[in-house]
This record gives structure tokens, C-alpha cells and sequence, in this order.
């Protein structure tokens, strides 16, 4: 039964899709939802059951759905592997996935692309479900192109907005830079252990040479950053923004972009043979998190604050795996998508309560008009600002003590300063819209209203996730979930720690947290003129910050505009020296067709023409011997027997 629940749990949006994809111009919007977020709903029930069986008889699953491809070494089944991590991640692509596709259906109303909305983010539910279950690198790419396909559609959903098209185009250049890399690896596998199977080949891990760890490691990773959007591959995920509010939630915060976080912990066993790799993940992880982290501090676009700040949390992911904390990376994993998909959609409810206005700087004293946007918007910011008894706290608490513990204190110091801006920007981001003063126009502050149940239930759940979720990893390092983990992702290297010192790390990193509230209160609530002398007194630092460091054009001098360059310069080629080529050809060709027809008007049809005219002359000629009389012939046939006397004769005389 087990092994059949496991089969329907990818089925059943992938029927909606067909359903939605093919039919739905003939059935109303509402058949439409329904068999998109039913579909959700009955996979996330399947996950239930799946998930159930596992916790009481502790073992995995390997369910062979299609026996797809072989050919000598090559053996490839559409298959799926079901334990322990992959329950996790299908628990929250499932539950989260339900919750937003509900939230959409009040978001999206009115819409004219209504059906195909709802059909991509089903598509979407398909691949990202492939992906987690997958249990050979093929299906995992497969997982991954299509949720990098899906991505590209639900950006560019208003495809008639100039910034929306460019966006969807930008993510997906970006991230196939980092599938070229995913590839490689997937080469590199196979040539190594002649099989794609997660199990075989890490059976055999002990049979790679260092170098060929590291080389496998470091292409998993590069296809690592594109998806999960860190330093240097990082650049698209904020401009995705351009997509409806629930694809941002769904596929930029809570799913799609923890795909390359996943990816490593399922590949930890690669990871743990190579201590560069490893070293390179979590460098690149501390220094997203800082980084992204800066950015935020001064954007004025709600969203844009929410993007930059999943940049941020996955870099803490990402730090996590490259010190070996593979389970407390996934711990954050599951609570950020469960907050942040609730700072998502909550910013949503407020987008709509103001008829489609994003920035914060129009904004304010929003928290009377829409009480429960604000209230669940709280829960969310105190989540991410790690602020106890709050999820964010608990996982990202593990991840700074974890770092402090096992000597990271590079990493440790750059993590513990990110964290203090995150609470210090979300809490500005929080101040901006909700208290204060109003700052809207007079038409749009008339209008401003709530959010309908059907958008505000799914955010009460995501905020009693927010609430909760934590304390399924507690006590630290050694709660339920890192239990459940185990087999998979192992203890991390874990020793022994007093009890002493991880109260202080807690304390600290509690007091990292209030101190950004503390700030961001005295800066937008008490001191309201501090922020813009600031801003003026250090002006160069504030304009980089508002433009991102200029990493986008700069990115744009050194690829973009020389890609450009090239191709204009192509273009030229292909104009005026093929082009001009063929041309030239195609005039040689006239000519010589036109000389043809010349020759063969006046030389070969003359040249015939006198071959016949002469035969016609000699036959002319000859005719004449053809008299018809007998007398005639006999004197020719004694004139030629004489003349063959005469030959006759001379020969032999010779």
C-alpha cells in the first residue's frame, strides 16, 4: 500500500496539470482551483500516510515507477527513493504547496490567466516532488529542469510586462550556468562508478580518489548556487520578484530555491571525502548571508527586502552544510519555508489591501486597518529574527552554535553579524508599513481593506508553524527531527558541549536579535530623522547598498554587454561575409546558368543544328542513288566488284 501511495503522491498534480492544461478552457475558474489545490491536498495526504509508515517501521522505500532506459553500464528507472529526508522535504513541498495554492485562489481571483496559473503551479508541484523522490541523478535533473522551466513561466506569468519577460529570461540564463555544472557531475558519477543510483554509489564512495571528490563536490556545487541563488549566481532571484506574490512564496522562498540545499545533503557522503568542498560551501554560505544581508537594509520595495533577505537564509543553509551540520541545515530549511512563505503572503495580503502597491515608503500605519496581515506579519518577523521561543530562533540558533563549537569563528562572526542586520532590517521593513504615520494617497488609504478568509486561513496555519515548528528540533542537536534524520544525514560530527556554554550561545544570539529590534525601533519609531542623516552623511555607502553594489552592471560590463558585442559582431558576420558569400554564389551561379543558356542557344543548339542541316544535305544527296531502277544498281554493283578487284589486286602487290 505504501509503495502505491508513494506512486500517486507526483500523480495526482500531474493529472491537474493535463486536466487544467488541456481542458480548462471548457470548466469555470472554480473547477479549475479545485482540482489544483485538491490535487495538493490529496498528495500531502499520501505523504501523511507515507510519512506514518516510515516513523513505525523505520525503514526506507525504493519504488521503480518505469523501467526507462538501458544500454551497456547504463541502467535508468523512473524511480523513487522515500526515507527519512525525503519525508521531510515532501512534508513541507506538499503542505506549504497546499497552503499557498488555497491563499492563491482569493490572489489570483479576476485574473485572466487564471487556469494557466494554476496550471504551471502544478507543473511545478510535479517536478519539485520528482526532484526530492527521485533516487538516481537523472530523475533529480529532470526534478531540476523542470522546476527551473516552471520558475521561468510563473516570473514571466505577466508576459506582456517588459521587466517580468526580462526576468524570467534572466533567472533562466542563470540558472543553467549552474546546470552546466550539475551535468558535469552527473558525467563525472558515472564514469567513476558506472551507475546513477544514489544507493550504488555511495556504497562505493570509498573507491574515489580525493581529487575525484573534489571535482564531483565542486560541480554539484556550482549547480548548488545557480538554484539556490548564492554568490556569484545570486543576481536573479531578487528580480523573480516580478511574478505573482504566491510563485515568490512557493518557488522563491519556500521550495524551489532549498532544491541546491538538498541537493548537498543528499550528496553529503561526496562532501564529507573532500574538506575543500566542503570548506568552499561554507565560505560561500557566510558570505551570502552577510552579503545579501546589507542589501536589504535599505531597499524600499517590500518584496525585494523578503527576497534579498531568502538570499540571506539560504546562505545560513548553505554555511550549515559546509561545517557538517547537515541536519541543522535542514532544520532551517523547513522553518524558513515555513516563515517565510508567511512573510510572503502576508506581504501579498498587503499588496492587495493596497491595490497593488510595493513600496514601503507609501506605506504606514497599516496595522489597525489590516489587524491580522499585521499580526501574522509580526509572527513571521520575529520568526526570522530569530527571537525565542520562535521557529527561526531555534534552527538558526543550531547553525551559530554549531559554527562556535567545532572552531568556525570566522564563519561564526560573519553568521552573528548577518543575523543582527536580518532583525534589524525585517523590523524596519515591520515599522515601515504597519506603524507610524500614514504615507499613502488619500484614494488608496479609502480603499485599503483585509484580506478574504480564503487568503487569511492559510496564513494563520503558516503562522502556528512559525510559532511551533522549532521545537521540533529541540533540545538543540539532539530533538526529534535530528533523530529522524539520523540515518541519512548522520549526527554531523557532533561532541560533546557543556551545558554552560550553549545557553550562552543562546543568550547571545538572543541578544543579537533584540539588539537589531532595539535599533530598528529607536531609528523608525523614536528618532524618525536619524535614517535620512545618516543616509546623507554616509552617501557613498548608502547608494551602493540601494543599488545592490552595482553587481548587476557590473555583471552586465563584463558578460553582458561583451555577450552583446559578440553577437552584434556575429550578426555583422553572418550579413554581410555568409550572407555576401551565398550572394556572390548565388550571382556566379546567374552567370553561369545565363552563359548555359547562351551555349546552349547558340553553340550547342547551332553545332546540332549544322550536324542535322549537313546530314540533311548528304542525305539529300544520297537519296538520289536510291532511283528505282534495276539498270541503275547493276551497273553500281559491277562498278563495285570492279573496284574490289582493283584494291584486291594492289594489296597483293604489296
Amino acid at each position: 500500500m505504501t509503495d502505491l501511495l508513494i506512486k500517486l503522491i507526483p500523480l495526482f498534480p500531474l493529472l491537474a496539470v493535463i486536466l487544467n492544461g488541456f481542458l480548462g478552457r471548457r470548466y469555470s475558474h472554480e473547477t479549475a482551483h479545485r482540482l489544483a489545490w485538491g490535487s495538493v491536498g490529496l498528495s500531502f495526504l499520501s505523504t501523511i500516510a507515507v510519512f506514518v509508515d516510515i516513523l513505525r517501521t523505520g525503514t526506507s522505500h525504493e519504488v521503480i515507477a518505469y523501467q526507462w532506459i538501458f544500454g551497456g553500464d547504463l541502467s535508468i528507472n523512473l524511480a523513487y527513493l522515500v526515507d527519512p529526508l525525503t519525508c521531510i522535504m515532501l512534508l513541507v513541498v506538499t503542505g506549504v504547496g497546499l497552503l499557498i495554492h488555497i491563499y492563491s485562489v482569493g490572489y489570483m481571483h479576476g485574473e485572466s490567466g487564471f487556469t494557466r496559473f494554476f496550471t504551471y503551479m502544478n507543473l511545478f508541484m510535479v517536478s519539485m516532488l520528482l526532484l526530492v523522490m527521485g533516487n538516481n541523478y537523472v530523475v533529480l535533473f529532470i526534478g531540476w529542469e523542470g522546476v527551473g522551466l516552471c520558475s521561468y513561466l510563473l516570473i514571466g506569468y505577466y508576459y506582456d510586462k517588459v521587466s517580468a519577460a526580462k526576468a524570467a529570461s534572466k533567472a533562466f540564463v542563470v540558472n543553467r550556468i549552474g546546470d552546466a555544472g550539475f551535468l558535469l557531475a552527473i558525467f563525472l558519477v558515472f564514469v567513476n562508478f558506472k551507475t546513477l543510483d544514489y544507493t550504488k554509489v555511495f556504497a562505493q564512495i570509498g573507491l574515489l580518489s580525493p581529487e575525484m571528490a573534489t571535482a564531483i563536490a565542486l560541480c554539484l556545487l556550482v549547480g548548488a548556487v545557480g538554484k539556490s541563488a548564492q554568490i556569484p549566481l545570486y543576481t536573479w532571484l531578487p528580480d523573480a520578484m516580478e511574478g505573482p506574490t504566491p510563485v515568490s512564496a512557493l518557488i522563491h522562498a519556500a521550495t524551489m530555491v532549498t532544491a541546491g540545499v538538498y541537493m548537498i545533503v543528499r550528496n553529503h557522503v561526496i562532501f564529507d571525502s573532500s574538506p575543500t568542498a566542503m570548506a568552499i560551501v561554507g565560505i560561500i554560505g557566510g558570505i551570502t548571508a552577510l552579503f545579501a544581508a546589507t542589501i536589504g537594509l535599505v531597499q524600499t520595495d517590500i518584496k525585494r527586502v523578503l527576497a534579498y533577505s531568502t538570499v540571506s537564509q539560504l546562505g545560513y543553509m548553505f554555511l550549515g552544510c559546509g561545517i557538517g551540520a547537515y541536519t541543522a541545515a535542514i532544520f532551517h530549511l523547513m522553518t524558513h519555508a515555513f516563515f517565510k512563505a508567511l512573510l510572503f503572503l502576508t506581504a501579498g495580503s498587503v499588496i492587495h489591501a493596497l491595490s497593488g502597491e510595493q513600496d514601503i515608503r507609501k506605506m504606514g500605519g497599516l496595522s489597525s486597518k489590516i489587524p491580522w496581515t499585521h499580526r501574522l506579519f509580526l509572527i513571521g518577523t520575529i520568526a526570522i529574527a530569530g527571537i525565542p521561543p520562535l521557529a527561526g530562533f531555534w534552527s538558526k540558533d543550531e547553525i551559530l552554535a554549531h559554527a562556535f563549537t567545532h572552531h568556525h569563528y570566522l564563519l561564526y562572526g560573519m553568521a552573528a553579524l548577518g543575523a543582527l542586520l536580518t532583525s534589524f532590517y525585517m523590523f524596519r521593513l515591520m515599522y515601515l508599513t504597519f506603524y507610524g504615520t500614514s504615507r499613502m494617497d488619500h484614494h488608496t488609504e479609502e480603499h485599503v481593506h483585509e484580506s478574504p478568509m480564503v487568503m487569511v486561513g492559510p496564513l494563520m496555519v503558516l503562522g502556528v508553524l512559525s510559532i511551533l515548528g522549532g521545537f521540533l528540533g529541540f533540545p538543540p542537536e539532539h530533538g526529534w527531527l535530528h533523530q529522524f534524520l539520523e540515518p541519512v544525514a548522520g549526527l554531523g560530527g557532533e561532541h560533546a558541549v557543556s551545558t554552560g556554554l550553549v545557553l550562552t550561545l543562546m543568550m547571545v544570539a538572543t541578544g543579537i536579535a533584540l539588539l537589531g529590534w532595539a535599533l530598528a525601533h529607536y531609528f523608525y519609531s523614536v528618532n524618525l530623522s536619524a535614517p535620512d542623516r545618516l543616509a546623507e552623511q554616509f552617501r557613498a555607502a548608502y547608494t551602493t547598498l540601494l543599488n545592490k553594489y552595482y553587481i548587476d552592471e557590473l555583471y552586465d560590463l563584463i558578460w553582458v554587454e561583451p555577450t552583446k558585442t559578440v553577437g552584434r559582431w556575429l550578426d555583422w558576420f553572418d550579413r554581410v561575409v555568409i550572407d555576401g558569400l551565398v550572394h556572390a554564389v548565388a550571382q556566379l551561379a546567374d552567370l553561369v546558368a545565363a552563359a548555359s543558356t547562351w551555349a546552349e542557344k547558340y553553340v550547342i543548339y547551332g553545332g546540332l543544328n549544322a550536324i542535322g542541316y549537313g546530314n540533311h544535305l548528304a542525305a539529300r544527296q544520297w537519296r538520289q542513288l536510291q532511283s528505282g531502277m534495276v539498270h541503275h544498281y547493276a551497273a553500281v554493283i559491277v562498278a563495285g566488284i570492279f573496284l574490289l578487284a582493283v584494291i584486291v589486286q594492289l594489296i597483293m602487290q604489296l
